[in-house]
């Protein structure tokens, strides 16, 4: 199938198929720690009941790791700010940051940005491969609903309702995205079947919650 364009507590044990589990409870950062780390990086803070980027910190993962799945959180972002969410995330001693090997849904003030923006670094994009079919995040400082569905190499992305993105890994279209992005270079990009969520610092204020995920086998 080619690259399409389409036109939604404490963290428990690993639940049956299709059963919906927290990954953040809303209290304490239990089920999380630092990409690379062992440690939860300390400008990470729960703040009002949100997984909150307060400070300098780092890209935080999950601990544990998932293969087909539909992920579902809230999410706001400061005036200006830029983050991400990621999906499949890998460790190893060759990648050093989490864009190496995951996709990401990208998450960006689309209207307060201070720099220009690409088509495919907008709110709801395949970063940096495919932009979001229509703009519909809220403005910066409320808060907006995603849901990303994995499911072997059919991916979607969601956001307050409305499919952004869906993509096939590994299809000739999506090869070729590959090929003319600045993943092109890096040979791990993408082909892991299963991985940890992962959640970026890129240095500005942000904040999570409502992080619930369904395996779907």
């Amino acid at each position: 199938m080619a690259v399409a364009l389409g036109v939604m507590n404490m963290a428990s044990p690993r639940e049956a198929p299709g059963t919906w589990r927290s990954l953040f409870d809303g209290k304490t950062t239990a089920g999380w720690r630092g990409f690379l780390s062992k440690q939860m990086p300390d400008g990470w803070k729960v703040v009002d009941g949100a997984l909150t980027r307060v400070d300098k910190a780092g890209d935080i993962v999950t601990l544990d790791e998932f293969a087909d799945f539909e992920l579902t959180l809230d999410w706001k972002i400061a005036k200006g700010a830029n983050s991400g969410i990621f999906y499949r995330v890998v460790e190893n001693q060759e990648d050093e940051s989490m864009w190496m090997v995951a996709p990401e849904y990208q998450l960006i003030d689309d209207k307060g940005y201070p720099q220009k923006l690409k088509d495919t670094q907008y709110t709801g994009a395949n970063y940096d491969l495919q932009p979001p079919a229509r703009h519909v995040s809220k403005p910066a400082g409320e808060w907006n609903a995603t849901r990303i569905i994995a499911d072997g190499k059919h991916v979607e992305h969601w956001l307050n309702g409305v499919k952004l993105v869906e993509y096939e890994i590994g299809s000739p279209a999506w090869e070729q995205l590959v090929a003319k992005s600045k993943f092109k270079d890096h040979p791990r990009y993408a082909r892991a079947p299963r991985g940890r969520i992962g959640i970026q610092d890129h240095g500005d204020w942000a904040a999570f919650r409502n992080i619930k995920i369904r395996e779907l086998r």
